[in-house]
């Protein structure tokens, strides 16, 4: 297991919490522009081919015959259930609601850690952990995410979509060591983007796509930052350490996104952001603070 300095682990944290941020109201603006399966598939099966053309050279370092499973059930938790859940469940619920069911996935990565791949548990973490997924809830609250209808279908949706996340993120963790971890995001992002990008033709139309300027450039941006250049930064750092620790630091990914909002789509800063954010900074301390 190769052990990242501090510093740049700071910065690949900082990176990460930043693209996957900005992430939400920028595929938000998306699909204004492009049916959501379909952009689904087409930002990540691009984000796939980028990688696919950094990791050709690596061809050694394929292995596919002995690994060929690994790189189909990272795609299966990490792609298709993850984005493809994700997707159609927005439709049933309201957007913060959902994120802050989605991000209940660091508290699954803790109790899964600690299950499977035998890392640290107690009361401290336990509570840091839980204090984290409360301050995502009081933020996705306070910015109108329990207004409107409340889907059961859509909050079941949102819980398989963290689950799958959190079951994706271990399976890597426990099985990345034994594949290249560039041929391991390129092919995640191929096998998942090609199967919702054909599923979505099946289900949506072309014709439906606006291929304005501004469209096409947060496309760029969100498949080669946030899916290509995201997951390789989010699985080398879990590589380098705990689990439940770097885990901890994607509480922040849901402020982030409301305080691009807040910045530009005039959305209000308002007091359950602060509390909101004061339980995230004590959660992350408690995750990554020694008993």
């Amino acid at each position: 297991m190769q052990k990242l300095s501090k510093n740049h682990t700071a910065l690949l944290i900082l990176f990460l919490v930043i693209v996957w941020g900005v992430n939400w109201p920028l595929s938000k603006f998306a699909l204004s522009y492009m049916p959501p399966v379909l952009f689904s598939g087409t930002r990540t099966l691009l984000g796939g081919i980028l990688l696919l053309i950094i990791a050709i050279p690596r061809y050694d370092r394929l292995f596919f015959r002995k690994t060929w499973f690994i790189y189909v059930i990272s795609a299966l938790f990490n792609v298709i259930l993850y984005y493809g859940l994700q997707t159609v469940g927005l439709a049933y619920l309201p957007a913060g609601l959902f994120s802050a069911i989605v991000f209940l996935q660091p508290v699954l990565v803790g109790i899964f850690s600690w299950l499977w791949l035998g890392e640290s548990m107690n009361l401290l973490k336990v509570s840091g952990l839980v204090l984290g997924f409360t301050g995502v809830g009081i933020i996705c609250s306070g910015a109108g995410g329990l207004s409107g209808h409340i889907s059961v279908a859509g909050i079941l949706l949102a819980l398989g979509s963290s689950l799958s996340w959190a079951l994706g993120t271990i399976y890597v963790k426990k099985k990345g060591p034994s594949v290249d971890p560039i041929w391991l995001v390129a092919l995640q992002l191929l096998i998942g983007g090609l199967f919702m990008t054909i599923m979505g033709s099946g289900t949506e139309s072309w014709a439906d796509v606006t291929w304005a300027p501004v469209f096409l450039l947060t496309l760029t941006f969100i498949s080669v930052f946030v899916i290509a250049i995201g997951w390789l930064v989010f699985y080398k750092l879990m590589d380098s350490g705990e689990a439940s620790k770097v885990a901890s630091y994607t509480f922040l990914i849901p402020l982030v996104a409301i305080l691009t909002g807040t910045l530009f789509f005039n959305e209000p800063f308002t007091l359950s952001l602060l509390a909101g954010l004061v339980c995230i900074l004590f959660s992350i301390y408690f995750v990554n603070r020694k008993a």
